[in-house]
Formats: C-alpha cells, structure tokens, sequence
C-alpha cells in the first residue's frame, strides 16, 4: 500500500500556516452534533479532549485509572524544550528543528518535526497561563537548562516534577470541562478494542474494571492517546499499568503499526538490584547539568568512590564526546555505560552500574545550589538505595523507558484508518530513531493542545454526525469477540502466573532486542516467542471472575498483547539490518563502534499491516526525503 502523509506544499516554514488556512472548518453550531472519543488522560490525551471540549464538540473521555491525573506523564521529571532562546544562547526555532533531526538520527519526517518546533514556544505560553509553575529567574524570565543532544538551553522546568505540573495544568483544565459537562469521563475503563465500520473508526469496545461490564461507545472520530509499549520488556521505566493493548488491538483493526523497534533506553536509571524488583525507577536526564558520570579506569576495582583518585577516573562521555560530555544523546551515552560495564569497570555488586557524581558540582555551586536543583529526586533516589547522594556518588544504569515507535499517522496525525487519530507516545512521528530529552511533553502538548483541534475539524466537516450508533451490527460483533477471549483467559486455568510469562518475555526482548541486536539473536527470539505464546494459552493462571475487580485479568490481556507485540517488534528489528538511533545492530557500526546507517536501503518508515493470526505482517514503507536537513553521520565529538 502507498503511504500517503498527506504533507503539505510550499516552503518548509510555510507549511503549517497554510495548511491550517486551507483546511475544512466545522461551524460552532455544528461542532456540538459530532462526539469525539479520546482514550488517555497524559499531557496528549487531557490536553486534546479538554481543547476538543472547549471547541465546542461532545467529547468522551477514558482512562484505566482511578483519575486522570494519575496518567505516566506525571513521570516526565526534567522538562519540555521550546526554542524561546532565553538565555540568548543562539537557539531557534530552526536549530530545535535541527537538533531534534539529527537526534532521531535521521529517521524523523521533517515537517511533523519543523512543526514540533515551530509550536513549542505556543506551549510554554499556554502553560504559563495556566499556572505551571516554571522555575524561574532573578529576573523573572523563565529558566532554562540543557538536555542531551544540544548545545543550548532551552529546556524548561519546574523543578523535578516538571511532567506532574504540566499535567496538573492540562488536568485543571479537563476538570473544567468535565464541569461544564463538555466532556463525559470514564475512569477506571480500558479500551479492548477499536470498532471500525466501512474501513473507518467510529467507537471503541471497553471494559469497566469495578464491575466486569462490557460496554460500546460509539462516536464520529477516535483518539488514541495511549502511551508506548515499554513494559514490553517487563523491567522499565514506566508504571505498571502502562501497556500496548489499545495501539496494538487497533493495528489488527487495520492500523498500521510504524517503527516498533526504535526503543529508547535511557542513560540514567537506579540499577537493577534482585529478581524480586517489578519495574525500574528513572533518575531525570536533568541531574546530567551538574553531576559528572565516570567510572574506575582500571578492571575489576571495587574500592569505593571517594577512594579513587581523580587520575584512576574515567570521565568517559567526556573523553569520547568533548563537545557535548555528559549532555550527549540518550542512545549514545547509554551505550557507551554498557560498553565500560561490559569491559569490567561497571560498579556496584553486580557491575552493572556507573556513578554519577555532584561533588565537582557542590564544590562549585554549593551543596545548597544543587539541593533548590535537583532535592526531590536525590531524595527519591535516597528513599531507594539507602545512599545519599551529596556524600556519595549515585550509581544509575541504562533501562527501558520511552519508545519512538507507534501508529502510523499522517501530517494531520490521522492513522491509514480514517477517524482514527493518534497523539504522543502512541505515535511514531515526531522522534525518529532516538528521542530528545525534554521532547516527549512537547510533542504531547503540541498534538492536543495546538494540532489535533485544527486537523480533527477538516475530517469531521467531511463526515455526516452520528450515522453509526452502537447498536450497529459491527459493534455487536466485536463485543462478542473481546468477550470470547476473557472467557477463554479465565477458562484455561493453568499453573503459571501472569507475571511469570510477563517477565519471560521481557526478558526475551531486553536480552536479543534490547540495547544491542543483531540477526543470530532476534532470529532466536522469533523462534522462541511462538513456544511462549502457545504455553500461555494453555497454561496461564488467571483467577478470579469477570464481574468485578479483577487485577490478573486485567493483566493477563495485556500481557497477550506484549506477546503478540514482541514478534512484531523483533520482526521489524531483524528487516532493519542498519544501526540507526535507539536501533544498535552490532553488525552495523563505524569502526569507533558508533551507530552506522544504511540510508540507501533503510531511509524510510517501516508500517507494519497485520494479516491474521497465521501470517506474517506486511511491510509497507514510507520513503524520508531530507530536503532541509544535509543527511550527514551523526556525530557529537
């Protein structure tokens, strides 16, 4: 199939502006007759809907929470990028552009990405207004700081709980919307799956998780909002919950699924510690300001930090990437901390580990200075490990966090299924290979806030509302279908826990897809994955019923779904026979041991189409043209 991103002519600054002119619009009397779904309440998913709402149409919002304030977002600690040029650095609107293309390695489409940037600036206003409460200046300005992958400042904070307060913003209002009865909240409901009805999207099957009910909601478009697919590999970053259900149960509705092998691993985690451990805890990328990573130069010392000289350190990102040291991208510097534990300098019992040290820093600044900075994530990282770390250096390891993969979307962030919009992390459009720090909010935010209201209107006001009801025959259909497979989890009755299959698959990917791959590997991850999904059908343990809480339940379908997911993701890994970004083959790299291209044969998007149960999925390809940016190798020396 021909992928279409339905991109804009004219010059590249251009494009936006007058796309947003020629665009259908929807009158405010007519907006109120069009119902709008949206599942998720992250900075995407309440920004949309409360935007959506405030626009006038009828908007019903889902989330699996108790409240939508509680969505992953609040986890985004460090901050959101926009090219205000503050500090008066030599930042633009064009070099946030050009950063964030050369940090997705070149994967990116370049005028989702030019956007992004263009409306980064909108969403610290729109914040502001709010009554996110930025860090700022003596002055009064705003203040900024660095993130990886750049060499000016022009991230934004508030703190370290920069995701929670912009969440709180988007939450606040979501909340009045709610008020206003623009918009209908279901908490405590999971999508299980997307209804579509004459190749177009027009509601969702969910399920109530107090009570067990199966409901239909119906509607003329629908929003996924939902996050990534990072607990994949069981041990993550990410919250528990957080899951690939609703994005991978709409591909096999027909959407197409795009990049799923670009996972990002981030630099700065606290180690794993024992195999009793759930899930990882993620230390900001913003603590990379002021503390120094390195590690003993020579194998095998184990004597603790303070009694290693300063000559018998390795500051090794500042070694190998003098222009931009601890600040170099995610992929690159969590590589690089795997390649010295590999070599036998990594600290901590089990090696696996390097320090990030704040001493040069306290010495410098001033122990206050670091506290005001950084307080309720040294405390948090204290909580944990029992350390403190104004008096010792912490101790972090790369792990799972975001992935750049998700639905396939066009230039509107419309997926190949007509009606069927898809924001954030959900996606794959804005990031390529590897993401930016402070990157993810943004984007968030740019698709709800500011890209969504506009892109939605030009499809609905070519569509009649209300013409498919859930009373259609289709909605019925699939109900039956997601009913069918909790009778079958629950009948099967089996000796092993769900965890217990989770954490097999998990550590399946992060042992032959995870930091590195290669063809031997994920060839023997894709002949293992079918044995792991036809075990799980015929032995999972899942107990309890269906008409009330029901927690295994819950879990035992989404642990179905990371199954199925994995094979897609290793498949799309193996056809990937190129280093690129968060993408490491390690028959693919330079001979200094970086990240090595192919853009003669893999300069496109891979959007996977699914083809039944018992067949391999199609690969479709959307070729990237660079016409702004000069494809060059990535370097940061």
């Amino acid at each position: 199939m021909t992928l279409d991103a339905r991109v804009p002519a004219g010059l590249l600054h251009e494009k936006w502006d007058n796309h947003k002119f020629n665009m259908k619009l929807v009158s405010p009397a007519n907006k109120r007759k069009y119902k709008v779904i949206v599942v998720g309440t992250g900075l995407a998913g309440a920004s949309a809907a409360a935007s959506l709402a405030e626009l006038g149409y009828q908007v019903d919002s889902f989330c699996f929470q108790d409240s939508p304030r509680r969505a992953h977002s609040i986890a985004a600690q460090g901050g959101i990028n926009a090219a205000k040029n503050y500090p008066n650095d030599g930042d633009s609107i064009r070099r946030l552009f050009y950063d964030t293309i050369k940090g997705g390695d070149f994967r990116a489409r370049e005028e989702n990405v030019y956007r992004l940037a263009q409306i980064s600036n909108s969403i610290i206003d729109q914040c502001v207004a709010q009554g996110v409460p930025f860090a700022r200046e003596y002055s009064g300005y705003l203040a900024n700081r660095s993130f990886g992958g750049s060499q000016v400042s022009r991230t934004f904070y508030a703190r370290g709980q920069t995701g929670q307060q912009l969440l709180l913003g988007a939450y606040q209002a979501l909340a009045r919307a709610i008020h206003l009865k623009q918009v209908t909240m279901y908490p405590r409901t999971e999508m299980l799956d997307l209804v579509v009805v004459d190749g177009a999207a027009k509601g969702i099957i969910v399920r109530d998780l107090i009570t067990g009910q199966i409901r239909r909601h119906a509607a003329d478009a629908v929003v996924l909002a939902t996050g990534g697919y990072g607990n994949a590999f069981y041990l993550s970053t990410n919250a528990k919950g957080c899951n690939v259900t609703a994005t991978y149960r709409a591909y096999k509705r027909g959407a197409f699924f795009a990049n799923p092998c670009y996972t990002q691993i981030h630099p700065t985690c606290i180690p794993v510690s024992g195999d009793y451990q759930s899930k990882l805890t993620l230390m900001s990328e913003s603590l990379r300001n002021d503390g120094r990573i390195w590690v003993p130069k020579q194998k095998g010392d184990k004597r603790p930090p303070q009694e290693i000289p300063e000559a018998e350190r390795d500051y090794y990102l500042e070694r190998k990437y003098p222009s931009y040291g601890n600040l170099a991208p995610r992929d690159i510097s969590s590589r690089s901390a795997k390649e010295v534990c590999d070599e036998g300098r990594g600290v901590g019992e089990t090696g696996l580990g390097v320090y990030l040290d704040f001493a040069d820093a306290i010495k410098r600044l001033g122990e206050s200075v670091i506290r005001e900075r950084y307080s309720n994530l040294i405390q948090m990282y204290e909580k944990i490990t029992g350390e403190n770390p104004y008096k010792v250096p912490m101790r972090i390891y790369p792990a799972v966090h975001y992935t750049m993969g998700g639905l396939w979307v066009d230039y509107n962030l419309m997926s190949n299924l007509p009606g069927l919009y898809v924001l954030g992390e959900a996606n794959f459009s804005d990031h390529g290979a590897n993401r930016l720090g402070a990157s993810a909010l943004m984007q968030g935010l740019a698709d709800g806030y500011f890209i969504l209201p506009y892109t939605i209107g030009d499809y609905l006001a070519r569509t009649k509302p209300g013409v498919i009801s859930a009373s259609h025959p289709e909605f019925l259909k699939i109900e039956t279908e997601v009913k069918d497979q909790i009778n079958r989890l629950l009948s099967i009755n089996g000796k092993r826990t769900v965890d217990d299959f989770h954490r097999q698959i998990g550590k399946l990917l992060w042992d032959y897809c995870g930091m590195a791959r290669n063809e031997l590997g994920l060839k023997q991850a894709l002949a293992q994955i079918p044995g792991i999904r036809k075990e799980f059908w015929s032995n999972v343990k899942v107990s309890g019923s269906n008409e009330s809480l029901n927690q295994s339940l819950e879990k035992a379908g989404r642990v179905a779904d990371f199954i199925d997911f994995a094979e897609l993701l290793c498949l799309d890994a193996l056809q990937r026979a190129e280093s690129c970004g968060g993408h490491f083959r390690t028959e693919s790299q330079t001979s200094e041991g970086e990240a090595k291209r192919d853009d003669t044969k893999f300069c496109y998007v891979s959007a996977w189409e699914y083809q039944g149960a018992d067949c391999s999925p199609r690969l479709n390809q959307e070729p990237l043209s660079f016409e702004n940016v000069h494809l060059a190798e990535r370097s940061y020396k």
